[in-house]
């Protein structure tokens, strides 16, 4: 047979596989699969050594049962893995019908280095010959999309409420991934589209606060009775070999099991951020998405700052690398020699001209402030300013009404007021979260805001918060000016 005649043959083949030839293999496939996600699941995915969860079969079949299912559980039991499946299955099975995927998360990045890498993955495993048509071409499978014959799944902004209204189809999946945070309008927007045809939904998240949609759904709120909630539980994680407990108990001992960050991301609950908390876990988490997107597009700028906590009692010494409104990196130095940490700052400090170094000057921090001043050359004596968190100040919060017991307070209501307002963007380091979110505060007598001493800390977490103090030494306004209002005045 001459290449021609096989080419043209071939194009045949295709034809009758992709346009519903009702005798085809693919359409086998799809009346046997078409109600079926676990079994597509189970027979159609190469799973190799990573094997499938029963709680991840649960939850196709309840997907297929109820349309609707919204589900919560830890960070790294394998929620998006689902998602990535659960799109494969109702593109292949639907094509031939009129279908969409609208695909959205409360962060772009989510869609883009998550999702949509993982729906990568996994069309590579898929099981072909079981599918009975050939794998996705370089036309079909793109970036952020499956464009196939008679419908797409595609990445949409969760902020963009007019194309999700229109996101209509006779076959439709809205598939909303780490939806804690996605507005409500956005869900308002989607269900438009539920009201005709065969529609899905599915929405996964790591929980968060108890505020929003997703938590109202969790809440089994009046209104969402349509709703089927499954909660995936760290036990459930752990039998599956999904989540290491070792992982799990030093983020125990990390965090606190009282607070919220290990409850939101270890045991896959909603807890809000203590009242008495300095600063709530979403607002770190805000400022994360905000560093990943800065990282992402190398947009750092010069180094402008560092903040330098020098171990004591053990603790390592650790300098925090600041670009604008940015933390970059930190560098830890498990030493605490005064000379040794002296010369890390000092040739920070000369390679950088722009910078200025905030050094903790109580306890040995002081020597490495005096060794650094007398460091010639770079003008460094002018670009190194001690930090000394006992100090008294005059500084008022943003509303004019309450003052601060210390430098130290002030510094850390400083960083609250800055990360409320979205204005800095700090790494996702697990350390530095820990340390963000465990500080408390109350008001004296005074009138004056009183934030938890680094000794108290310690005692109640079991680890000092030497990543936070850099932070806070950065971003501390100039102790020498005495401000009547906002910090940033």
């Amino acid at each position: 047979m001459s290449l021609q005649i096989r080419a043209l043959a071939e194009l045949e083949r295709r034809k009758r596989i992709t346009h519903g030839d009702t005798t085809s293999a693919y359409h086998k496939f799809q009346k046997k699969y078409w109600s079926d996600l676990a079994g597509f699941a189970q027979d159609c995915i190469d799973w190799r050594e990573e094997g499938i969860t029963d709680y991840q079969l649960e939850g196709m079949r309840r997907l297929v049962k109820h349309r609707r299912v919204s589900l919560r559980g830890p960070h790294g039991l394998g929620k998006t893995a689902f998602s990535a499946i659960t799109v494969l299955w109702f593109a292949l099975t639907r094509d031939g019908e009129d279908w969409k995927i609208p695909t959205l998360a409360s962060a772009w990045r989510q869609l883009s280095h998550f999702l949509w890498p993982e729906i990568h993955k996994w069309s590579y495993r898929l099981k072909w010959e079981q599918i009975g048509r050939f794998p996705f071409t370089r036309n079909e499978l793109l970036t952020l999309s499956i464009r196939m014959n008679t419908g797409e799944a595609f990445a949409i902004a969760s902020d963009n409420a007019a194309l999700i209204e229109g996101a209509h189809a006779d076959n439709i999946l809205y598939l909303f991934d780490e939806s804690k945070a996605v507005p409500d309008d956005t869900w308002d927007a989607a269900e438009g589209a539920m009201s005709t045809g065969d529609c899905y939904w599915l929405a996964v998240s790591t929980p968060g606060e108890p505020i929003g949609r997703f938590y109202d759904i969790h809440a089994r709120k009046s209104g969402y009775e349509d709703w089927e909630v499954y909660k995936i539980t760290l036990e459930m994680a752990i039998d599956a070999g999904r989540i290491n407990p070792v992982w799990a108990e030093a983020r125990k001992r990390q965090w606190g099991e009282d607070s919220s960050v290990y409850i939101n991301r270890v045991l896959g609950d909603f807890a809000a951020s203590d009242e008495d908390s300095v600063i709530p876990l979403s607002w770190v988490e805000r400022s994360n998405e905000r560093w990943l997107a800065r990282k992402e597009k190398e947009n750092w700028g010069d180094v402008t700052g560092l903040g330098v906590d020098v171990g004591r009692g053990g603790d390592p010494s650790v300098i925090g690398i600041q670009c604008g409104n940015a933390i970059r990196e930190f560098r830890r130095l498990d030493v605490r020699d005064v000379m040794q940490v002296t010369g890390v700052v000092v040739g920070l400090l000369q390679a950088h001209p722009n910078a200025k170094a905030s050094i903790d000057v109580i306890g040995i921090g002081a020597g490495v402030y005096d060794r650094a001043r007398e460091a010639e050359g770079w003008k460094i004596k002018e670009r190194v300013f001690s930090f000394n968190a006992s100090e008294k100040t005059e500084m008022k919060d943003s509303s004019g009404e309450l003052g601060f017991a210390n430098m130290r307070s002030a510094s850390w209501w400083n960083l609250r007021e800055k990360l409320q307002l979205d204005e800095v963007d700090l790494p996702p380091d697990d350390e530095l979260t820990g340390e963000l979110v465990a500080p408390k505060w109350k008001v004296l007598s005074g009138g004056k805001i009183q934030v938890e001493s680094k000794d108290d800390i310690k005692k109640r977490i079991g680890r000092s918060t030497n990543y936070a103090d850099t932070v806070i030494q950065v971003f501390a306004p100039a102790p020498v000016i005495k401000y009547a209002g906002t910090f940033g005045r």
